[in-house]
């Protein structure tokens, strides 16, 4: 069975032009995109269907209601894409935070009209951290969709990164683990559980420090209040296989969250040069057994988004 890539990003025209006129670079340049792009390397890597998603930074500088028209410019580049090829494409529905109003408007538009296959948040927002009490009647909307969560990386807040090394190196692991924690450790589990949640790039830290954050991690109020309970609640999360996929790491990740809980993805076009390739092969060549390999590449994802088992 073809594979489905939930971590596949996409560079709308209008979008790479809206980049540039507000002079953003965050370390890493856009990198170049095309439909035509998407589908040679999906070719390449023996994938069927790539779920688009957009990457940092979002939309928000400033100008909100600039913001909120991009964000409906860009899900609506992706959903006329998907219209023209259901097999080869889905996509995340972009919100224009930090305006809940808007939001909330989009994941309306985007479920009832665009016919979106779940939401993409950034692990932080102006250093607003998912599973802060603000972003609550996001999660309260999503909940009642049971809709699928794919939580992406930004860069940190006010973040003094090591000279010359880019944050997507490892500071977006230490984003996506303090939403992770955030979330946990608000209840997110509990307060919306109809709300099924992927991590990128094999959640970050949060598989190898497990016990270490459930154990030092302070208590909230609407929070788990044990160690244990803190643990399985994060192996609630579900977690991708971009630029995280080896031999060192998968059995970790596997320990940690169990096949059923693992994605793939390839981090197109951001992972540069043979990124994808490579870490592909390293899933494919890391001796699993095949049903855990076909549970990763396929099976977790169709389960996770029904309408691809109809394609």
């Amino acid at each position: 069975m073809a594979t489905i890539d939930t971590h596949h990003h996409f560079v709308p025209p209008v979008y790479r032009q809206y980049l540039d006129d507000v002079g953003f670079f965050g370390g890493q340049s856009t990198p170049s995109w095309t439909p035509a792009a998407s589908l040679e390397i999906m070719s390449e890597l023996g994938i069927e269907t790539s779920i688009l998603s957009v990457a940092r930074p979002g939309f928000f500088f400033g100008d909100r209601l600039r913001a909120a028209t991009m964000a409906r410019n860009v899900n609506e580049y992706a959903a006329d894409l998907v219209r023209h090829s259901p097999r080869s494409f889905g996509f995340f529905l972009s919100l224009p935070l930090p305006s809940i109003d808007d939001s909330l408007g989009e994941i309306t538009r985007g479920f009832d009209e665009l016919g979106c296959d779940g939401v993409v948040m950034l692990a932080n927002q102006d250093g607003v951290y998912l599973g802060d009490p603000q972003l609550d009647p996001i999660f309260e909307e999503l909940d009642r969709r049971s809709a699928l969560l794919f939580v992406h990386p930004n860069a940190l807040p006010a973040s003094s990164p090591v000279k010359d090394v880019p944050v997507f190196v490892a500071d977006f692991l230490l984003d996506t683990t303090r939403a992770a924690l955030n979330l946990v450790r608000h209840g997110f589990f509990t307060r919306f559980p109809h709300i099924r949640t992927i991590l990128s790039h094999g959640g970050g830290f949060l598989p190898y420090a497990a016990h270490r954050i459930a154990s030092l991690t302070p208590a909230a109020a609407d929070g788990p209040s044990t160690r244990a309970e803190f643990l399985e609640h994060c192996r609630r999360f579900y977690f991708d296989t971009a630029l995280t996929a080896s031999r060192d790491s998968l059995p970790s990740l596997l320990e940690f969250a169990g096949s059923g809980r693992i994605l793939y993805g390839s981090d197109f076009p951001y992972a540069r040069g043979d990124n994808s390739q490579y870490f592909t092969n390293q899933l494919r060549d890391a001796g699993l057994q095949p049903d855990i390999v076909t549970a990763i590449e396929s099976g977790t994802a169709r389960a996770l988004i029904p309408r691809l088992a109809d394609l």
